[in-house]
């Protein structure tokens, strides 16, 4: 070996050791971001974050990292995020359920609305009335006739008292002026197992929880819940077309950070997913789960937050449902 080639040797030992010695401060740079879920794995929020998470950290240059933290209709993981360093790198996915849980809860350690920023819209999820088959109902005005003449004989399932899919349920039974019994579960997912199972006789489930069960004899689709049809189940009624006019329900599905979150922070994670679901695969992922995309700026998205509140609010009220 010559001298030159000896020296060349060494050199390339050196920067090699000098690239190893390098590479753990590299990646303790690497940004992690951290999307809290805060129900169950099934649930709404759960199914549409892992379906853009990944997408989302490559946009921003960043590991993104789903944490399901279910408890208390939602309000276990929105306190984390509430209490969390309002640095943009720990979000809760929330959903109507979010609000639902401030008007339900006589006692939280945050308040929804003020203790969060609206980060970004991501789309709208609808819900549909699905029961058991052993129910032998047709149709929403004969699942309301069913339970109205035997009170309290049925029972309801939900993703957790407080969820969303309870406060639709219960909206939809003091509107009609029924009585079942509330199963809660820890998410959509066990919900609809249940019904399934024949052990619950009813939910309103998302869409995303159902869809893929449309020809399933053990369950039946009866009607979706949104002021107009579903473009994902365009062939079943809406509940006020079918059996109880004047009832609605659906959700928002989106990213809150903590209040303090400095705007331009806001602005850039804002624009990081407005970015991802334009992508035309992304968007068909959202669809194929019965989620509508949907994209805003942060005042928009903050101003929807603001009205939904007052629409949540009206809709426990109605319900007459009360967590202590």
């Amino acid at each position: 070996m010559t001298t030159t080639t000896a020296l060349l040797l060494a050199r390339r030992s050196l920067i090699a050791l000098a690239m190893a010695a390098t590479l753990p401060a590299a990646f303790a740079q690497q940004r992690v971001i951290h999307i809290v879920v805060p129900f169950g794995t099934g649930a709404v929020q759960d199914t549409v974050a892992r379906a853009f998470n990944a997408e989302l950290g490559t946009a921003l240059g960043a590991t993104t990292v789903v944490e399901n933290r279910a408890g208390a209709g939602g309000t276990v993981g929105s306190a984390i995020v509430a209490k969390a360093p309002a640095d943009g790198n720990t979000l809760v996915l929330a959903a109507a359920s979010h609000h639902i849980g401030g008007h339900l809860y006589s006692k939280l350690s945050y308040d929804p609305l003020k203790d969060f920023v609206g980060v970004a819209n991501i789309g709208n999820a609808g819900y549909a009335l699905a029961v058991a088959s052993g129910m032998n109902v047709a149709s929403t005005a004969d699942f309301i006739k069913e339970v109205k003449a035997n009170p309290g004989k049925y029972n309801y399932a939900s993703a957790g008292n407080g969820s969303a899919t309870h406060l639709a349920m219960a909206s939809f039974l003091a509107k009609a002026g029924l009585q079942m019994t509330h199963i809660p579960t820890k998410s959509t997912g066990e919900a609809v197992n249940e019904v399934l199972a024949g052990r619950v006789q009813a939910v309103i489930s998302s869409s995303i929880g159902v869809i893929g069960f449309q020809n399933d004899a053990r369950l039946k689709l009866l009607a979706t819940t949104g002021q107009k049809r579903s473009p994902f189940l365009p062939n079943l009624p809406t509940v006020a077309e079918s059996g109880l006019p004047g009832y609605a329900f659906d959700s928002w599905i989106g990213l809150l950070a903590p209040a303090a979150t400095p705007k331009a922070e806001v602005d850039k994670l804002n624009a990081a997913v407005n970015k991802v679901l334009a992508d035309p695969a992304i968007q068909e992922r959202f669809v194929r789960l019965g989620v509508e995309p949907r994209t805003q700026t942060p005042a928009e998205f903050q101003q929807l937050l603001r009205s939904d509140w007052d629409a949540m609010g009206l809709v426990v009220k109605a319900s007459g449902a009360k967590v202590d």
